[in-house]
């Protein structure tokens, strides 16, 4: 099922309440402390999720309790949006049991990236609601541009985006809803009721810390399930940390992703500043976009 409309949340205003939760991978109060400090000097009011501290393994404790955590937070009226601490993995593991009634009725800002790609694509495909693809308190203050950005986009601020042009780069020119996230969960979700819908969509796609040949995998297997030849357009984010075998696999990330959608017509952009690399600029997912690849990228929101 795909929605029908894109339904934008309210932006936030000083006095807001805000929550930060942990669906994934576990954190510290150490770890948590200072972005929760840059939150409410915005003027935000911060919630934290009520075993947000917990631990269970890698996880930030069990299913449950990470299921509780959020649905308290999509139902909490007061809270305008909900920031994933980190990444990591864990999303899959709860989002069956997540009811968005109350989410629906009342939308909030969902924000994040990595492993909250199974967030944006679910609640997109089922609900047409936009999502924030953008920085995670664990990571506020690895950049202050990219942090500033977030603000901006939280606060209502127009992004209007320009960078510069990539050798890989295919130009031309192409307005579609905005789409995608971290391949690795992309591939995850294929054939699942939380798996996107590509066609007349811009895609958008990062990574970190894949096998070469694995890109290659997954790339295929968006190309043979038709993700990638009805795109209006292809913007590529950060392939952070690729790794290679003994016996190389021959290409870059990027080349791989170029070969995969060569014999289509689209616009592609190369190097665009969101991933898991050091800058990770906001990104509305299910919002039109306009991709322009010239002698300058730009990437402009409606």
């Amino acid at each position: 099922m795909q929605a029908a409309k894109t339904i934008s949340p309210p932006f936030l205003k000083p006095g807001d309440s805000v929550g930060i939760v942990a669906p994934a991978r576990k954190i510290s109060e150490e770890e948590l402390l200072p972005s929760v400090k840059i939150l409410e000097g915005w003027g935000l009011k911060v919630k934290l999720g009520k075993h947000i501290y917990s631990s269970f393994h890698q996880f930030a404790g069990k299913d449950d309790i990470r299921l509780a955590d959020f649905q308290t937070m999509l139902d909490d009226s007061e809270v305008t949006a909900i920031f994933s601490a980190r990444g990591g993995y864990g999303a899959l593991r709860i989002i069956d049991k997540l009811d968005f009634t109350a989410f629906i009725k009342h939308p909030k800002w969902i924000v994040g990236y990595s492993d909250v790609t199974v967030f944006h694509s679910h609640i997109h495909t089922h609900t047409g609601i936009e999502t924030l693809h953008a920085t995670m308190p664990i990571n506020f203050e690895k950049d202050e541009e990219s942090l500033a950005l977030l603000k901006s986009a939280l606060f209502g601020e127009n992004l209007p985006y320009t960078i510069e042009s990539n050798p890989l780069n295919r130009k031309g020119e192409s307005t579609g809803v905005l789409v995608g996230g971290n391949l690795s969960l992309l591939y995850a979700l294929a054939s699942t009721p939380s798996d996107i819908a590509t066609r007349d969509k811009i895609l958008f796609l990062e990574d970190l810390d894949e096998y070469l040949y694995h890109i290659d995998r997954m790339m295929m297997q968006l190309k043979r399930g038709s993700k990638l030849s009805h795109l209006k357009g292809l913007i590529v984010g950060s392939f952070s940390e690729m790794k290679d075998n003994t016996v190389p696999f021959g290409k870059m990330a990027e080349e791989i992703i170029l070969d995969a959608v060569k014999e289509y017509n689209y616009p592609v952009c190369f190097g665009f500043p969101a991933g898991h690399g050091n800058k990770n600029h906001p990104l509305f997912m299910g919002r039109k976009v306009n991709l322009s690849v010239n002698e300058k990228v730009t990437v402009k929101f409606s």
